[in-house]
């Protein structure tokens, strides 16, 4: 997941902790593309840069770590991993609903940097995806109200208005909008009275 470089921002305000982390980062393989001192700096440089991963304090001057993240996601969609001095199952919680993809304590090893930098890629591509599909079906639950509202239809041929006002074959309208196909057929209705029109015997 990890295996191509990526461009990475650092938001930590202690200079010693910051440092260090830049060149774990490098030494792995990924460029630090900017390095920040606070939240807000962390939510205008990521914008602006559109990096492939923040890593963040989770304790920050302006923003903390949570609401930068919070504003990012608002923003441009990116993985996030919070830096902390602890585990605290309430925090991560926390973190997590405002688009946090990862947690590290700040005394991880390059090993843990990497494993965790592979999570937080993984949960950032999995939310993409749940996202999409939601959209895609609320798309598909606006077809079915429309469907379920009210429908002009002509009283004579049949066919009914859409919302841009043309009017089409039921069955042009009901394929536009569902998945449904039709095939053409003739109940037992018309068909005796077709065939009595005719003169014919619909049983013969």
């Amino acid at each position: 997941m990890d295996s191509k470089p990526l461009n990475i921002i650092i938001a930590e305000d202690d200079y010693i902790i910051c440092q260090d982390i830049k060149r774990m980062l490098t030494q792995i393989g990924h460029h630090v593309i900017s390095v920040v001192g606070n939240g807000r700096q962390a939510v205008e440089k990521t914008i602006a840069l559109e990096p492939d991963l923040v890593v963040m304090d989770i304790k920050m001057p302006e923003f903390d770590g949570i609401e930068a993240s919070r504003r990012i996601q608002q923003k441009r969609s990116t993985p996030i991993i919070i830096l902390t001095s602890y585990d605290d199952d309430e925090l991560a919680k926390k973190a997590a609903e405002n688009g946090v993809s990862a947690f590290l304590v700040k005394s991880a090893k390059e090993k843990e940097f990497k494993r965790v930098i592979m999570i937080a890629l993984a949960r950032h591509d999995d939310l993409i995806r749940c996202m999409k599909l939601n959209n895609e079906l609320q798309e598909a639950l606006e077809e079915i109200k429309t469907l379920r509202g009210i429908l002009p239809i002509c009283s004579y041929c049949k066919k009914v208005r859409d919302n841009e006002g043309y009017w089409k074959q039921v069955e042009e309208y009901i394929s536009q909008r569902t998945e449904a196909e039709f095939s053409h057929g003739m109940c037992p209705e018309c068909e005796k009275r077709i065939y009595e029109k005719m003169g014919l015997d619909p049983e013969g």
